[in-house]
């Protein structure tokens, strides 16, 4: 095969796989408007009473979970210590939202860690089961280019109901398990009017995909290190 053969056969492939991505993505973009609304509610060894006391109901709800070779408190420690930036997805992700937005980069200095960066951007911890569960949350106008995270009270968030904006709750959760632990990222969504519910079912409908990569790339990493952290303690 020729220079030219070669490289013609290369653009042919990559011609190909953009646009199945392409197809994906617009599939993804399709299904996620459709089903908006219709989230249900997780089975019963599935269920979290720390988010069912923030948010009993909502409009979306996205679930992961890995088995990891490690103490569910390894585990835990590992995910809060996660570098969530350390990925070039994670970068890329968040890089492709300002450019459609059309926002500046945030240039500001954020801590590395996980738990530290949330806290940095304006989430709140609304309640903690050491070494076991960290439930976070923020109301948020996340169709706004420049998006704040405000934290509130755990007393005032199941409650709040002021028009204009979407409650997130999301968490890290592990549990034992043959062999190690399950560690559980479940984030829930809810909208405060038809107007917010609106808007945000026409943002998400084009961010899940990205936001749902994060969450599955972050996986890894922190069940790798919190795999080295326990063969480091067994020595």
């Amino acid at each position: 095969m020729t220079t030219t053969e070669r490289v013609m056969s290369t653009a042919k492939w990559a011609g190909a796989a953009v646009g199945i991505a392409v197809v994906s993505y617009a599939a993804t973009v399709a299904t996620t408007w459709v089903r908006y609304g219709r989230a249900t509610a997780p089975a019963a060894g599935g269920r979290d009473a720390l988010l069912d006391r923030f948010m009993p109901t909502y409009e979306v709800s996205v679930s992961h979970q890995a088995h990891v070779a490690a103490p569910p408190d390894i585990t835990l420690a590992a995910a809060k210590d996660h570098d969530l930036f350390g990925s070039a997805i994670t970068r890329g992700v968040v890089r492709m939202r300002e450019l459609v937005l059309g926002v500046r980069p945030d240039d500001r200095v954020r801590p590395r860690t996980l738990l530290a960066l949330m806290l940095s951007l304006g989430w709140g911890v609304l309640a903690e089961v050491p070494e076991r569960e960290l439930v976070f949350g923020s109301i948020t106008q996340p169709w706004k280019g420049d998006v704040r995270f405000v934290a509130l009270p755990p007393a005032d968030f199941a409650a709040f109901a002021e028009p204009g904006y979407v409650k997130i709750a999301w968490n890290l959760r592990v549990e034992p398990a043959a062999h190690g632990s399950i560690l559980h990222v479940d984030t829930r969504v809810a909208t405060t009017d038809p107007v917010s519910r609106a808007k945000f079912r026409r943002y998400w409908a084009f961010v899940s995909p990205g936001s749902v990569l994060i969450r599955l790339v972050s996986l890894g990493p922190i069940k790798r290190e919190a795999e080295r952290r326990a063969r480091r303690l067994a020595l």
